[in-house]
């Protein structure tokens, strides 16, 4: 049975203040986010009716528009009503919640647009694990030819579409090869991340991941940082050359969609799927859901 499309679902989306049929909630062809990538966005998790750290998205949102130069019409409160709005029109509880703003159609359509007016949509739908069986088998990860870019040219630490425009052609190339995923290198040549998440390394009883210096640090990164320096282990946040690779014995994604999950092979590297790994993913999936 093929997969429902996601423009003809049945449902509600929040689509500039108002509840409209998930059919329509649609935008014109000349909108100028379309063309020109100017469109932020969020990735969320509701697990038994709650939004796992929904403000720090909905904040993290109006961050992301301001490195775009442009301002979301809607307060943080305002956006936060909208999602509960939202799963409650859908009847969810458990759910995947994408809120996105651009630069919709106005009187701009070159590169410029500060006369368009800045739209916003939240959606929620149901959606399992990101990568499938990967949670108890671990992820295979392709190593991908674009590298993260530079903070000089791109702004880096804002979740912007344009910045995903690497990932979707990486994560292509990965799945025909018959990965889950793809790993970037930054600029200098450090190991960054993957297309949608962050990655962590277990060496000797100790963990490290990649300084996020040119790259998003993600929430779900932070959340499991804070959690494994509970635990007592030590956290080395630093730049890691892709020649280290052979030397470490686990390795993980963390992300909203990915959550945590187990890394088993990148490239001609493996890893077990091995105790600290399956431990963090557990205490995780417990804090989520408390």
């Amino acid at each position: 049975m093929a997969e429902a499309s996601y423009d003809d679902r049945d449902g509600k989306i929040w689509l500039d203040g108002q509840m409209v049929d998930w059919r329509n909630a649609q935008v014109h062809v000349l909108t100028h986010g379309l063309h020109y990538a100017s469109s932020v966005f969020e990735g969320e998790r509701a697990y038994n009716g709650k939004i796992f750290l929904s403000r720090k998205h909905s904040e993290r949102l109006h961050y992301s528009a301001s490195c775009l130069d442009f301002e979301i019409p809607y307060t943080v409160d305002q956006i936060e009503a909208a999602k509960a709005e939202v799963l409650k029109a859908n009847g969810l509880t458990d759910a995947y919640v994408r809120a996105v703003a651009w630069r919709g159609a106005g009187p701009d359509m070159g590169v410029a647009s500060a006369r368009n007016p800045v739209r916003l949509a939240i959606a929620a739908w149901s959606w399992g694990n990101y990568y499938g069986d990967a949670k108890t088998v671990g992820a295979k990860l392709d190593i991908s030819k674009w590298k993260r870019p530079s903070p000089e040219t791109i702004p880096v630490h804002a979740k912007a579409a344009g910045l995903y425009m690497i990932c979707t052609t990486s994560k292509h190339a990965a799945e025909a090869k018959g990965c889950s995923d793809a790993l970037f290198m930054d600029y200098r040549g450090y190991v960054a991340e993957a297309t949608g998440a962050n990655i962590f390394f277990v060496k000797d009883g100790e963990v490290h991941t990649p300084l996020p210096d040119c790259f998003l640090n993600g929430l779900t990164r932070q959340t499991v940082i804070e959690l494994l320096k509970e635990k007592g282990l030590t956290v080395h946040e630093r730049h890691i050359m892709p020649e280290e690779l052979e030397g470490f014995e686990q390795c993980w994604l963390t992300g909203t969609a990915a959550e945590v999950t187990p890394v088993g092979q990148i490239g001609d590297y493996v890893f077990k799927v091995g105790k600290i790994t399956r431990d963090i993913a557990e205490t995780y999936e417990a804090l989520v859901r408390a």
